[in-house]
């Protein structure tokens, strides 16, 4: 009789490199959330990562999640705000090699639906990992590496 790992079992087995989604959607700190929604519209992500010069890879700053573009629009227009503003979520960081067991308490600790992943050298960000890859990755039909 064979048994499948369990969830906890497959978090630990898993790497974040397995599961995540390779590159970044960037914007600066002064992009309208407008502008911001659009980037998520065309490349069909539910986050845009914040960071101080994107055009040559500045530091991480913040998340603009999709949730926080909508709470943005009930207070007042998107062209009237900006995502250095918004970015209430914190750009936390994982590690490629990283298991998603620990991605998974990385997220439950922060309260955050993505965590950027970065190089180990070079600390640039090369994937984002949402809870909803955790999800796919912990189910019984895993997907195949990336």
């Amino acid at each position: 009789m064979t048994t499948e790992p369990t969830t906890r079992a497959r978090g630990a087995a898993i790497r974040v490199a397995e599961a995540m989604h390779q590159g970044v959607i960037t914007c600066g700190r002064d992009e309208s959330l407008s502008t911001v929604a659009e980037l998520m519209v065309r490349n069909r992500v539910h986050s845009v990562v914040v960071t101080d010069d994107p055009a040559v890879g500045g530091a991480l700053w913040g998340v603009v999640s999709d949730l926080d573009l909508v709470a943005a629009a009930s207070v007042r227009d998107l062209d009237e705000q900006v995502a250095g503003g918004t970015a209430v979520t914190a750009a936390l960081t994982i590690s490629p090699a990283e298991t998603l067991q620990r991605a998974a308490q990385l997220m439950t600790e922060h309260g955050t639906a993505h965590l950027i992943v970065v190089d180990g050298e070079t600390l640039r960000p090369v994937g984002v990992l949402s809870t909803l890859d955790l999800a796919e990755a912990f189910s019984s039909q895993r997907r195949p590496t990336r």
